[in-house]
């Protein structure tokens, strides 16, 4: 077999493979050999590119990241559909409908709770795929549809032209994996797999699209050019020879059948393995639905039944306290065990201080709770009738539940944060943050290495990292010298690095890499920096009372106070290698605009804050100066209509001198 023909051949087989085991949930080949074959396909498309087809299965886990989405308009517009919520206006919708059609037949499907999207086929490949967009023009997410392995890429007897319409979901399962990890980085969760399909479908690179594991269920056939059906039916058993996951249907000939129908996928909603939210009723038979035509909005020939979100009551019996990885305090209901959309559920969330005020919450009360978006159970009332004489209104603790440091609550949100510098629930984010890039820069010592040293206890701060030894880094490695002495070595030459570093990498809230090198120019060393007030702090330009008054906070917590004298004891830099001993542009602005010749701008801007300035990308009435290059546009028309003083690039080098 030639590099051609066995790469067709692996191509055939892998797809079939795919085909099983996403789509048929049936897989007859083991993983081992798949992902064997699969190395051998992508070996053989490396050393042989002009045999690759851009639809291979080895080319499924992202391809390009993308600029943006292009705009594509729909051959086929994708309608919605009017919504119904009780069983009176599905009967409403039977009778208007026999009024025109003598005996109708329809099909009722689950709804699913996901992205809609149409897939376009040109002989058989698959050629591009959209949003729904405003149902007339969508957006262009083919790179992302082909790493979701139950979209076939190649279709056998296929019509000439085909477009087919399905419902991009994120199985429940995989989104609460996804979640998990999430919140062991600190990342915010998505409220439900709705949202998590939507954000992962719109990334503009495949790749993360390919890690969310996404699906699809097709329900509705757009486009076949060539080919005639006489019904609904007849259309979702032809895609599903054609290889393609449909939706599952059922038909009924009354309107008692078709709410019976609806009130079975309704009871059986949680044990679907993707999140739906409601069931559709559409017309089978396709002609009738030509003469029923649409409004301006909807069909007239289908409806969506939304079924109600479900609210039980329960007994709330505590509230805990959890800290995340970023410092947030989250209050957590601890409810009486109740059966809640397929799960028994024994706590929810309360979110913050503000929700627990808003609603009136205590310990004892009875709640109505629900799962917001199906998934986390939330507080939603207070049963005020039932509460008891001894409920007393709880308030977020002062302190840290897990260290003991004073918490504080963000300047611009409800959230309540421990301020602790060496809190365990925060220590591998803080130290994460601490060997970035933009820190202390420690090559080698990443997510995994850091977790490894917390759970045999060898980190319990920051400063920890500066009292390892090469032995302590050993047992990281199955054969670890080589590596663990280069690891060493790198946490030995960070110890040197600037104190703007050392500053950002402290992690005091509204300090970043700009506001520490200013910090760092400013007061030449971390001593200095610890001996200023909030009032010579806000005397900098940049610094606000909110900034300042977190620096002088975090540095007289006694944890912050412990992991200086252990970074000090350990030999790290607490000197600038800057200091800012030239003011000439204390208390100027200036703006670039033009093409500059004699400088580039982060050179001119270098130069205006060593003089104490500020370099700003607008012009406003605060503006001291415009540097204008050639070729000068809007913001030097700004700056004249203003009155403020443009400089050449000469002017501004004299300036300089």
């Amino acid at each position: 077999m030639n590099p051609k023909e066995e790469i067709l051949h692996l191509t055939k087989v892998l797809e079939q493979a795919n085909y099983e085991y996403y789509v048929m949930d049936a897989p007859t080949m083991a993983d081992f050999e798949y992902d064997r074959l699969l190395r051998r396909l992508e070996e053989l498309e490396a050393a042989y590119p002009e045999f690759a087809s851009p639809l291979s299965p080895a080319k499924r886990v992202g391809g390009q990241a993308l600029d943006r989405f292009e705009k594509v308009e729909h051959p086929v517009p994708l309608e919605s559909l009017q919504d119904v919520f009780s069983e009176d206006e599905v009967a409403d919708f039977d009778a208007r409908l026999r009024q025109t059609i003598a005996a109708p037949l329809y099909s009722v499907e689950p709804k699913v709770d996901g992205l809609s999207v149409a897939l376009e086929y040109i002989d058989g490949h698959f050629f591009r795929g959209a949003t729904r967009g405003d149902g007339t023009v969508g957006e262009d997410v083919t790179e992302n549809l082909k790493t979701i392995r139950s979209i076939p890429m190649h279709i056998d007897n296929a019509p000439s032209r085909l477009i087919v319409r399905g419902e991009v979901f994120m199985p429940r399962t995989v989104f609460e994996a996804l979640n998990e990890e999430r919140e062991k980085k600190g990342q915010p969760l998505f409220a439900n797999p709705r949202n998590a399909a939507a954000g992962s479908l719109r990334q503009l690179d495949p790749a993360i699209a390919a890690e969310r594991k996404l699906d699809i269920l097709i329900f509705n056939l757009q486009l076949a050019e060539g080919v005639e059906f006489q019904t609904h039916g007849e259309t979702l058993d032809f895609l599903r020879n054609l290889k393609f996951k449909t939706i599952p249907y059922e038909l009924c000939d009354s309107a008692a059948s078709v709410q019976e129908t609806i009130r079975s996928i309704g009871e059986n909603r949680y044990d679907y393995p993707y999140d739906i939210d409601g069931a559709v009723v559409k017309l089978n038979a396709l002609a009738d639905r030509k003469i029923l035509g649409s409004t301006a909005k909807f069909p007239r020939w289908a409806c969506a039944f939304k079924y109600p979100p479900e609210i039980k009551e329960t007994l709330l019996l505590d509230i805990v306290v959890q800290v995340g990885r970023t410092g947030v305090l989250t209050p957590k209901a601890v409810v009486a065990p109740v059966r809640l959309a397929g799960t028994t559920v024994t706590n929810a969330t309360l979110h913050n201080q503000d929700f627990i005020s808003q609603k009136d919450i205590c310990i004892g009360d009875t709640v109505r709770i629900r799962k917001a978006g199906e998934i986390i159970p939330e507080v939603l009332e207070v049963v005020k009738e039932k509460r008891p004489e001894t409920a007393q209104p709880y308030f977020l603790p002062e302190c840290c539940p897990v260290c003991g440091a004073k918490t504080q609550r963000d300047e611009d949100g409800a959230a309540l944060r421990c301020t602790g510098a060496e809190c365990p629930a925060q220590l591998s984010r803080n130290i994460a943050h601490f060997v970035s890039r933009g820190a202390m820069d420690i090559e080698g010592l990443g997510e995994s290495i850091v977790e490894q040293l917390i759970a045999v206890g060898k980190i319990k701060s920051p400063a920890d990292i500066y009292y390892l030894s090469v032995e302590d880094l050993k047992s990281l490695w199955k054969s670890g010298s080589k590596a663990a002495q280069k690891l060493y070595d790198a946490i030995q030459d960070s110890k040197s690095r600037d104190l703007s570093r050392l500053i950002y990498g402290l992690g005091i809230r509204q300090v970043g890499e700009k506001a520490a090198k200013l910090l760092a120019k400013s007061f030449g060393s971390l001593d200095r920096l610890m001996e200023a007030g909030e009032e010579e702090l806000t005397n900098l330009r940049d610094v606000g009372a909110i900034t300042a008054q977190c620096i002088a906070r975090w540095f007289a917590d006694p944890q912050s106070q412990h992991m200086i004298l252990r970074l000090r004891e350990a030999g790290v830099n607490f000197e600038s290698s800057v200091t800012q001993t030239d003011q000439r542009f204390a208390g100027l602005t200036f703006v670039l605009t033009g093409a500059l010749s004699l400088f580039t701008r982060d050179e001119a801007t270098e130069k205006i804050e060593a003089c104490g300035g500020k370099a700003s990308g607008s012009v406003s009435k605060k503006t001291s100066y415009v540097v204008a290059g050639e070729n000068a546009g809007s913001k030097l028309k700004k700056a004249n209509e203003l009155g403020i003083p443009v400089l050449t690039e000469e002017e501004f080098l004299n300036m300089l001198a």
